[in-house]
């Protein structure tokens, strides 16, 4: 059935395009910080730790929602780590980093977020997208103040 929501197929495309980097880099972050909140050690344990798990749980929800907002414009939402590779912006490190390593590969994990939304937005609200330049202005939001909290730790 054709969609018809008041956004052309190429349209439809492009912003779908754009935010399946944007679900690729998320879920990166998403397993970094759960990877990271597994592993955290030193005198800020308890804080970090939870910390990280505020921060793993709302990725697992904006994942969804992502995803969800790639199907309602009509195309497949990306799922596989492959995909995820291929998509991302960053990469999660292969060694297990120090506290301080942990929030500074974060902070750079959630700046990486900003700069694809951010990349997404004009197109989205060329197209008169408001649903996702709603969702990009939130993410944006949300991670730009992630990444003040976690930089604050390190001064």
């Amino acid at each position: 059935m054709d969609i018809q929501i008041g956004l052309s197929d190429t349209d439809r495309q492009e912003i779908a395009t754009g935010l399946a980097h944007l679900l690729a880099d998320s879920y990166t972050l998403y397993l970094m910080t759960h990877n990271f909140h597994w592993n955290v050690t030193g005198p800020m344990f308890n804080t970090l730790h939870q910390m990280f798990e505020e921060e793993y749980t709302e990725l697992a929800e904006a994942v969804d929602v992502i995803a969800e907002r790639i199907r309602a414009l009509g195309h497949p939402a990306p799922g596989s780590y492959r995909q995820y590779i291929a998509l991302s912006s960053f990469e999660i490190p292969e060694d297990i980093p120090d506290a301080r390593g942990m929030l500074r590969h974060l902070v750079e994990g959630n700046e990486a977020v900003v700069r694809t939304a951010r990349s997404v937005l004009p197109r989205a609200a060329d197209a008169r997208d408001e649903p996702t330049v709603d969702l990009l202005v939130e993410r944006m939001r949300l991670h730009e103040k992630n990444a003040w909290m976690l930089r604050s730790m390190l001064e």
